[in-house]
């Protein structure tokens, strides 16, 4: 079914079909519309929405419908995110399942409600404590928002693990057509969760070890869990890569606006590129050292002030220079000006 829709109400469509259940958050800009869209569809399919208190009190609620082996999800911005961190934390140390989507605001702080890319250190690298991961995935529209959203339920039941959507208030805000094929998918049978069955009633889901071998023993567990994730599941687009002398590294709306630049600069004779991760964990590293091994030079754009630069050059080791340009406060570079800065450098670089 073809329709135009939002991205933030793309992804409550999408994880309804995915089989989720149970919608747990609090309203924040720019992501006030996936807890809209959750009031008014989960109902009609028999699923749960609460608009909890806070934020705390939303993802332990998460916390508490995932472990009875329900799909669940939360969605939040900036702020919202920060106050869910413990809860993460929680959920990945007890290796439960479950979709969080962060609409990315301005920050630190309260910031402003314009779009942002600052908080891929949180999602990224992990904001709770303690040894863990998220799955994170960046769509580029609502196409996407929908695919990845669905996807995301998939790797999270795998892995066990929570699974983030990433992404900026420009595609949570933006509408665009949309396709669902209206076919619910069925969710994994989870007979590690606690469903109050005399077969489950014993099942215990914690994240506590007070025996320092035993919490040593999980967390190597949940390590070799995450090197398997990091060899099966990182995703990449690549564009005009194949003869590209400089190459141009980017997600989210970032990524639409560098592929026009691309196009832009290969009609001025520059043979540009375009590296797009959809998986910000696990990042598609082997896949950017490949494509990067013949270019001269390497461009990390961000809404931010450089945060996925470093996974880049940590990516290439210094195989090639790695320049960064951000743009902060909800401002998004355009196409005359990213043009200016490749050519820029690359006149420097002669």
């Amino acid at each position: 079914m073809r329709q135009l829709c939002k991205g933030n109400v793309a992804v409550v469509k999408a994880a309804i079909l995915a089989g989720c259940r149970a919608y747990y958050g609090y309203p924040i800009t720019p992501a006030s519309e996936i807890a809209e869209a959750a009031a008014l569809y989960f109902p009609q399919v028999g699923g749960t929405f609460i608009q909890a208190e806070s934020e705390v009190a939303a993802i332990n609620m998460v916390y508490g419908a995932a472990a009875a082996g329900v799909r669940v999800m939360s969605g939040s911005s900036g702020p919202g995110l920060s106050l869910m961190q413990e809860g993460m934390s929680y959920l990945a140390g007890s290796e439960l399942p479950c979709v969080i989507v962060d609409v990315m605001r301005g920050g630190p702080g309260l910031g402003n409600i314009a779009p942002e890319q600052s908080d891929y250190f949180a999602m990224v690298k992990g904001g709770g404590h303690g040894n863990y991961r998220n799955i994170v995935l960046a769509p580029a529209s609502v196409q996407e928002m929908a695919e990845h959203t669905m996807l995301a339920f998939d790797l999270a039941d795998k892995y066990r693990n929570p699974a983030v959507i990433l992404t900026d208030g420009f595609v949570g805000q933006m509408m665009e057509p949309l396709e669902l094929e209206d076919n619910e998918i069925q969710p994994p049978d989870k007979p590690w969760a606690v469903k109050g069955t005399p077969e489950t009633r014993a099942n215990l889901l914690s994240s506590i070890y007070l025996e320092t071998d035993e919490l040593e023993e999980h967390q190597r567990r949940m390590e070799a869990k995450y090197m398997r994730a990091q060899e099966a599941e990182p995703r990449c687009e690549l564009c005009h890569t194949e003869d590209a002398e400089v190459l141009l590294v980017g997600y989210g709306i970032v990524s639409r606006v560098l592929l026009s630049t691309v196009e832009a600069l290969r009609k001025e004779g520059v043979k540009a590129g375009l590296f797009r991760p959809i998986t910000l964990w696990p990042y598609p590293s082997k896949a950017l050292v490949e494509t990067a091994s013949k270019v001269q030079k390497v461009l990390v754009v961000e809404l931010s002030n450089g945060q996925m630069v470093e996974d880049v050059r940590l990516a290439l080791n210094g195989k090639v220079p790695v320049e960064f340009y951000g743009r902060v406060g909800g401002n998004v570079p355009s196409v005359t000006e990213l043009q200016q800065q490749v050519l820029t450098r690359m006149a420097l670089a002669v």
